[in-house]
Parts: structure tokens; sequence; C-alpha cells
């Protein structure tokens, strides 16, 4: 069989997307799986081509047995909703040509950001194959919850061609339950959804002894490290984390933040303002890195801002966390705090309520809630969301609904 998958992040850029579509490709490949992936140049989030790359027309290259194929878009930082509708757009335009002259059984487009799915409907349609919605992100819902639009015309108008483009897809993956729930609610078809969540790679990601190096080098050697890795957007509320952690005087206790973003220099701004001295900030790390830095980690903050349409995320982050031994503090209510509350892998507290934190802080101080008890129940986390059986269980559904007969292969 072979595939041909429309995203706009890939290695080597480390978000989720990015890890997910890569892990997913590699497991295909590995079952003789034919895979080609259009994506664009490195760039997320801070809009910046990295280094040794170009924004070419069109590049082609090959990665773990996967064909990538790289095309030019218009690239910005994540901030700005027009500079980045025209990102999106500029990508799915370019995205749909490099695709017209791959050969598929079967087109995957995945959200975020929502504009691949033009391309995989139009694909499909051109080239008179099924396509595959991956659905990652109920957007344009999420850009109303973050502040970045208002409800009116243009996000109703939106909305019409989100559930047109549910119903066309021959497949839906969504990441979560709650995804699944939503979609049959708005009249799809619930025979052709299948929830695939996210995972975490076992053999990326580990228990493994903080990097005393490391922890020297950042001049936290001794201290109870709460750390953060990932995006500073507008989604996270950062904001809310560095007001409230300011009022923790205890000189042993530190938080990190890893990552980049739209927010980031906001965050960075207000912790200055607040003159905080028990933060520290670092920009992205490479993929190849990430382990090391959780390592330092005692426990890992996974916060979003409080909205209806949170509850039904699943932030990836908490996998990685998980097996890697690093008790969650969990600020996402719904289909999250059910699965880190029911594998017993962390703690949660209500999103943006300063009070919620900063008691759990002060129960981890007074040794009332002693993080090594998570453990055990990160590990079965980990387990239940091995990404090399999820990936697996997502060929499985491809190749029965789309593998061509064998006669009809050697044809292709």
């Amino acid at each position: 069989m072979k595939i041909l998958f429309i995203t706009d992040n890939f290695p080597p850029e480390v978000n989720a997307p990015a890890s997910r579509t890569h892990e997913h490709c590699k497991e295909w490949v590995k079952r003789g799986i034919e895979v080609t992936v259009i994506t664009g140049a490195p760039n997320f989030p801070q809009g910046k081509v990295y280094e040794g790359f170009k924004n070419k027309l069109y590049s082609s290259e090959t990665i773990d047995g996967i064909k990538v194929i790289r095309i030019w878009s218009y690239i910005t930082a994540n901030a700005g909703f027009l500079k980045r509708v025209l990102d999106y757009v500029s990508f799915a335009f370019m995205a749909f040509w490099a695709g017209l002259f791959q050969k598929a059984d079967v087109i995957i487009a995945t959200s975020p950001q929502f504009f691949t799915t033009f391309t995989g409907f139009s694909l499909s349609k051109i080239k008179r194959r099924p396509w595959v919605f991956e659905l990652r992100d109920l957007w344009p819902e999420s850009i109303i919850t973050v502040g970045a639009m208002e409800k009116g015309l243009a996000i109703n108008t939106l909305e019409k061609i989100e559930q047109f483009m549910y119903r066309r897809a021959d497949l839906i993956i969504p990441v979560t339950n709650a995804f699944k729930k939503r979609l049959i609610y708005y009249g799809q078809d619930e025979s052709k959804i299948h929830v695939i969540p996210n995972g975490v790679n076992p053999a990326q990601f580990f228990p493994m002894p903080k990097d005393q190096e490391l922890l020297e080098e950042l001049g936290l050697n001794g201290k109870l490290v709460i750390g953060y890795m990932g995006t500073h957007g507008m989604a996270h509320g950062l904001d809310f984390i560095i007001r409230s952690v300011c009022k923790i005087d205890n000189p042993d206790i530190h938080f990190l933040f890893i990552g980049d973003g739209a927010q980031k220099p906001a965050v960075v701004a207000l912790a200055g303002e607040m003159a905080t001295k028990n933060v520290t900030f670092l920009d992205s790390v490479p993929k190849k890195s990430v382990q090391r830095y959780l390592s330092v980690m005692d426990a890992v903050l996974v916060p979003l801002r409080k909205s209806e349409t949170f509850k039904t995320v699943i932030p990836s982050k908490i996998f990685e966390s998980a097996a890697m031994r690093k008790p969650i503090l969990l600020g996402v209510d719904g289909q999250a705090r059910e699965i880190v509350e029911t594998q017993n892998a962390g703690i949660y507290f209500e999103p943006e309520s300063e009070e919620s934190l900063l008691s759990i802080i002060e129960r981890i101080q007074s040794r009332d809630l002693i993080l090594s008890n998570f453990y055990e129940g990160c590990d079965l986390l980990a387990r239940a969301y091995d990404r090399e059986a999820l990936a697996n269980k997502m060929a499985d559904i491809l190749c029965k609904k789309f593998e061509p007969p064998r006669s009809a292969q050697e044809k292709i």
C-alpha cells in the first residue's frame, strides 16, 4: 500500500504533530507500506527556517525509509491571525501541486492546521483515491477559545466548511474519545470514526538518572525542579503560572520553562516585571536533547487555559513525562484529567486557579504530597499508550479499509 501524508509539521521540528507523524510513518514503513510525506521547511514555532534548510520550491529526501517532500510556503511566526492564515493557505496550495505527482492508494491529511484537509480532499477527488482526516484539534473552535477570533460570519463559515470536510472524509481518525463524541453529536457517521490517541516511544523516553552536568550548568543542583517543556502559546496560560509561582518564597523550589512560541516574549517580560527569582527560561532544544532536559525535572507542569473546549484534548506531553517517571501537575480538566488520575500518574489542579496550584506546591514542600508515589502510575500510563502499538493499530485500520488487491497493486 502507498500512503500520501500531508502535514505542516515534521522533524526536525519537535512539536506533537511532527513527532506523531514521524513515528507512525516509521512503523508503517517497517510493515512494507510505502509512505510519502509532504511538508514544509522546518520553522515551528518561531517562524524561522532551521539552520541547514531553505524554504525552496521543492526538495526531496529520505528519512527512516520515508520519502519526505518539502515545498515552499509563506513562513511567519505563530503570531498574528492573518499572517498565520496566509502561512497555512500557501502550504495547502503548494502541497496540492506537489501531491498531484505522487502515487497513492490513500491520502491522509492531519490537523492542525485545518487547511491541510483542503489539500487532502482536493487530491482525493482528482486522483480518485480515498482520504483520511486525522483530527488533532477542534478547529476553528479552538481559535475562539484562545481569543484569536470572535464568533461571527467568518467563524460560522469555517465551521460549515469543517463539517463538510468531516462528511467527505472516508475515515476520520480523532486523537481523543471526546472528539469522537463531538463528531457524532454533530451528525457524523460513527462507523467511519476510529480513535488513535497520542502516545510515547518507549525506546526514546524512559526513566533515567538526573543529568548532573546539566543541573550544574543551569544552577539547579539540589533544588526541586518543576518544569514546563513545549510551546509558549495562547492556549497554555503560562502568564497565570508566572503570577502564581512568584508568590513561592522557598528558594529550594525552581521552575524551568523550555520552549518558544507567540506568547513567550510576554511571559518572559511578565516574569521580569514581577521580579521572579525562582524561574528560568530556555529556548527550544533539539528532539535528541529533550530526554536530557526532562531528566532534571522532578515534576512536569501541563497547563491549558480554562475552557470547555480544552476538556476534549489530551496534551501529548503527558505521555513523554510519564514514560520518564516525571509526575504530572495537570491543569487540564476532562479527558486528560481522567487519564492521569485513573493511572495515578500525577495530580490535577484547577486550570487558571492560583489557589489550586499553590496548594499543590505547598503540599509538595511539606512532604504531604510525595512525588515518588506517582512513579508506578507513570509506568502504567506509558505502557498503555505505547506509540508503536498505536501506529500499528492505525495501519491495521488503513490496510483493512484501503489496501488494494494484489493484482491492483501491480498496476499502480
